[in-house]
């Protein structure tokens, strides 16, 4: 009888075990989930994919990133509350006055692309900002997939303008303002992962729409003179440096990749896509929560949201049509991976990518 009894109450016990973790219906009659606070995000999920990315890697993702970056980063430790909130929606809250910031320049077009979701989903804008970023690169072949939390409060005030690196700062004021934010010098790397500088319609690479380490070893190749970018391609406002043909290159890259800070940890990066994952990752998941300390307790972690995303491009890192070893300027000793040259030039100079041969509309 003992033991008779015993398993029964073990059956009730796996049973409402089970119960606990039953999935419930959202009303949209697509979606279970195992919290029904989920559903609106599975909405909006499907939103952003339809109405924004339309379920490809393009330019729409690369601002979706860049804006998740640029909200986070207006935040100080040394400054505290007063310089701003960080990923707490507040450059669209206060889009008027975080516009004024010379870094900022060409986000309006990346609020534009989601700030209209805020009418329609009872949302906050720091949940939209990352939670777009979080969805839109899934699009992308390589991106790993992220967690995601929700929970932001709406902003109260706006970031401090100034707390935003640009390209033409010195590498050492870019590391320390990046300490300041709660990030290391190889944290930063993550931050142009997907290189294509969408204000100037130039890649910053061969392989824009695909999460690989093609980056990492074309900022190390010495620039072509003869073939600058065309004409119009280069705003003044985002200083570069001579790159590939067709390719643009920030000047705070190429000083950051040659700094003795961070030299070594980027030739490291070459050809190791894990590498590249977990550092994505692990660097974004701290910017979807900078300056979220004191709510992060109480987020609801909503990651079954994110969808599953685009597996890698099956493919090593190679040398670009063209060229090679010979090219390469390395200020690190430590060895560098023995790569094969690339059989085609890769991204065209002059037109566009359209992925499944359906571009959406430049915006």
């Amino acid at each position: 009888m003992g033991y008779k009894l015993l398993f029964g109450l073990l059956a009730v016990a796996g049973m409402a075990s089970a119960a606990n973790y039953k999935r419930v219906a959202c009303p949209d009659g697509i979606h279970t989930a195992t919290n029904a606070a989920c559903c609106i995000f599975f909405s909006l999920a499907d939103e952003l994919q339809s109405s924004v990315f339309q379920n490809i890697c393009f330019e729409q993702v690369h601002r979706a990133l860049r804006l998740s970056f640029q909200d986070a980063i207006g935040f100080s430790f040394m400054d505290g509350p007063k310089a701003g909130g960080g990923a707490d929606g507040s450059i669209i809250t206060f889009e008027t006055t975080e516009l004024k910031d010379p870094a900022n320049m060409g986000i309006d077009i990346a609020i534009n692309d989601t700030k209209f979701l805020l009418q329609k989903f009872n949302v906050t804008p720091g949940d939209l900002i990352q939670f777009a970023a979080a969805v839109g690169i899934t699009n992308c072949p390589g991106y790993p997939r992220q967690e995601f939390l929700a929970g932001r409060p709406v902003a109260v005030a706006p970031a401090q303008l100034g707390l935003i690196s640009i390209p033409q700062d010195n590498v050492d004021d870019i590391f320390d303002r990046m300490e300041d934010a709660g990030f290391s010098p190889t944290e930063l790397y993550w931050a142009h992962e997907l290189p294509f500088d969408n204000r100037v319609q130039v890649p910053f690479d061969t392989t824009p729409f695909v999460f690989d380490s093609q980056y990492y070893l074309e900022v190390l190749l010495m620039g072509d003179e003869t073939h600058p970018p065309a004409q119009g391609q280069v705003d003044a406002q985002v200083p570069s440096v001579l790159a590939l043909s067709g390719e643009f290159r920030l000047q705070s890259d190429f000083a950051i990749s040659r700094s003795p800070r961070s030299n070594c940890f980027w030739q490291f990066l070459v050809n190791d896509q894990f590498g590249l994952q977990q550092g994505f990752h692990d660097a974004m998941a701290k910017v979807a929560i900078v300056g979220q300390d004191a709510y992060v307790s109480g987020m609801i972690d909503y990651s079954e949201v994110i969808p599953m995303p685009v597996p890698p491009v099956n493919k090593s890192t190679t040398f670009p049509a063209g060229t090679g070893p010979n090219l390469l300027e390395l200020s690190c000793n430590s060895p560098f991976p023995s790569l094969a040259a690339a059989s085609d030039p890769g991204f065209p100079t002059t037109i566009l990518p359209c992925p499944q041969g359906d571009c959406p509309a430049m915006r």
